[in-house]
């Protein structure tokens, strides 16, 4: 019986390369500082088949704006309104879920139990205790991501192992 590997943690040029090709434009990640509950971050997390958690991402609020934009070729006055009034819209929310269900593919690799995207919280929007102690976690990447003709926010990357 061979076991199975907990999720990879993705790498910057992992986060970068995914983010590129979803956009088809340029995106530049450096290391950044962690995005903490605190913050009001989008929150997706991750299970495995037996619906154990598996990773979260975690999305400052700038950032989700920025990406779910950048999928939906939204124009930024109105990603800027989100940002100011402190929340993203039903329509970024879902351009968003779009982003992080692709993202998924960066947990999974030969040998690995399989990750999906289970839930996206919203900016603000309580996480169960479980997914909050995890977002506390050490194996993590903690990003700073630009994506051109938008601008920058944070994202920090957890794995449960």
């Amino acid at each position: 019986m061979t076991s199975v590997l907990p999720a990879i943690l993705p790498t910057a040029k992992d986060v970068r390369d995914l983010l590129e090709g979803l956009f088809g434009k340029d995106v530049t990640v450096s290391p950044g500082e962690p995005v903490s509950l605190n913050d009001k971050p989008a929150v997706a997390v991750y299970v495995d088949p037996t619906l154990a958690t598996t990773a979260l991402v975690l999305v400052d609020l700038r950032l989700g704006a920025w990406l779910a934009g950048a999928l939906a070729l939204l124009p930024k006055g109105g990603l800027e309104d989100a940002i100011d009034e402190g929340e993203l819209y039903p329509m970024h929310l879902e351009a968003l879920y779009e982003v992080v269900n692709i993202a998924a593919s960066m947990f999974n690799g030969e040998g690995r139990n399989h990750s999906r995207l289970y839930k996206l919280h919203a900016p603000g929007e309580a996480v169960p205790g479980d997914i909050a102690g995890l977002a506390a976690a050490f194996n993590r990447i903690d990003l700073t991501v630009d994506v051109a003709g938008y601008g920058s926010g944070h994202l920090s990357i957890v794995t449960a192992s």
